[in-house]
């Protein structure tokens, strides 16, 4: 009897931890399905998926919270190409090359891109308890922000382009700055969403 019991056990056992695995990843197809329909209509499909899929989670659901994330995404991607160019930067000081200025001049760019960055995350942060007025206020300068950036990114691979640095290097920061290009360029369009939304609810739901 003993015997039975513990072989009941077991399978029991057995069938909860098969019924968890498969919970679990019905959940996950489920959000990478979310996931998915969410980066329909951003400029960069794939690099969307990719980047939501890593940094977002099963409670980001709103068109605020992925806004949020989209714009961290950026912030987070600005700062490792930062980190890169500041090392060939310091490398090519050292060295004493001609091809320094301009990755100096590109270091900048990024400098402020990470700056514009970090001043619209705060400024997203605020929006949910802005009046009506301020909200408007703040997009205004979340979008400035992030076109600034984008803006800062592909001037810094114009600059890049004509120099000889060295063909691997020239392609990492060519790389890198592209990708904070890119995903900025998403996050904007999960901002310009969030705010439609918001458009939308205020008019279907006017203050009395």
């Amino acid at each position: 009897m003993a015997k039975i019991s513990f072989s009941f056990l077991l399978l029991l056992s057995a069938i909860s931890i098969a019924a968890a695995i498969e919970l679990t990843s019905n959940r996950g197809s489920g959000f990478r399905a979310f996931i998915e329909q969410e980066c329909r209509g951003t400029q960069y499909f794939q690099l969307c998926v990719h980047c939501l899929s890593i940094f977002a989670h099963s409670t980001t659901q709103t068109p605020e919270q992925l806004a949020q994330v989209a714009l961290k995404v950026s912030l987070v991607r600005a700062r490792y190409a930062r980190a890169y160019i500041t090392k060939v930067a310091q490398d090519l000081r050292l060295k004493k090359t001609k091809d320094y200025q301009a990755v100096h001049d590109c270091l900048e760019q990024i400098n402020d891109g990470v700056d514009q960055l970090t001043n619209s995350v705060k400024e997203l942060g605020r929006m949910s308890i802005a009046t009506e007025t301020d909200f408007f206020w703040h997009q205004s300068n979340v979008n400035s922000w992030m076109s600034t950036a984008v803006t800062e990114a592909l001037t810094c691979m114009d600059g890049i382009s004509g120099h000889a640095i060295g063909s691997k290097v020239k392609s990492t920061i060519r790389a890198k700055v592209l990708n904070v290009a890119q995903v900025t360029t998403n996050a904007l369009d999960f901002f310009n969403r969030y705010v439609s939304r918001h458009r939308a609810s205020q008019s279907h739901n006017p203050n009395p």
